[in-house]
């Protein structure tokens, strides 16, 4: 890893980027209709550094790592691109029953299968979700799966983007309105730790204080609340029980290498 650390501003030639809503960018609006999300940000950094840079996100909303595997990971492989970001898992350690030791197997397998190809991978632990209303009922097997991922790393020689550690994604400015995805500006602070953990050079510091907030009343609180559970945790609940993942239907975003478009600004 020493020496990859000493190459982190060393230009990849092209990126791709696997995983699910996080990675696909979701919350954080594009002006073109789509969503950007922290590996466009990645990708655009990159750029800044090596303007002939070519990029793919192959990732899709609601994919389960199982599905990553057989159908993002293959078509990686055959991309054969410098750098690999793989975020996945994430959606299989919330669901009730699920098991981190057996999801990490598959990560394990999916990591060994890119380093393979000679690419650099960037792995993402999971997020500390205490304080949140859903999530902390599950921050003790997202624990047990970054040991996993760290594990993994270490026997790979993968970069690892610590999102645990991150105390600022506990402000709820870092979180959409679902409370379940990133906010463009939460977005725009793990792609500045992602370029800390590959050793690229940016202006800005992702552990930067966010402004002070004025205090809410707890009956607005209390309406927010009740707006949320209304318009974001019943729907997930009920797609859950339904078994139908918003992601059914989609395809990837940016299916093949290309240079990002000339203007967009790296923030």
């Amino acid at each position: 890893m020493e020496s990859q650390r000493n190459a982190g501003s060393a230009r990849w030639g092209s990126f791709v980027a696997l995983g699910d809503s996080f990675t696909e960018g979701l919350a954080d609006a594009d002006p073109n209709g789509s969503f950007r999300g922290w590996a466009d940000r990645l990708a655009e950094h990159l750029t800044a550094h090596d303007p002939q840079l070519r990029y793919a996100n192959l990732a899709v909303r609601g994919k389960l790592i199982r599905q990553i595997v057989d159908d993002q990971v293959p078509q990686a492989v055959a991309l054969r691109p410098g750098l690999v970001a793989l975020n996945a898992g994430g959606n299989d350690i919330i669901r009730p029953g699920s098991n981190p030791d057996a999801v990490a197997e598959l990560f394990d397998s999916a990591v060994g299968e890119l380093r393979a190809t000679g690419a650099d991978v960037l792995i993402g632990t999971g997020f500390d979700t205490r304080g949140t209303p859903v999530l902390r009922h599950v921050r003790g097997k997202i624990g047990t799966y970054n040991s996993h991922l760290r594990a993994i790393a270490d026997k790979h020689g993968c970069y690892v983007m610590d999102l645990w550690s991150m105390r600022v994604l506990r402000d709820i400015r870092a979180w959409s309105e679902d409370r379940l995805h990133l906010s463009a500006a939460g977005h725009r602070r793990v792609a500045l730790r992602a370029c800390e953990a590959l050793g690229v050079p940016v202006a800005a510091d992702w552990r930067e204080p966010w402004p002070a907030l004025p205090e809410t009343p707890w009956r607005e609180q209390c309406a927010r609340d009740i707006r949320w559970a209304r318009e974001y945790l019943a729907p997930w609940i009920s797609r859950r029980l339904r078994g139908v993942s918003s992601g059914d239907g989609r395809t990837a975003k940016r299916p093949q290498l290309e240079k990002l478009t000339a203007g967009r600004p790296s923030a």
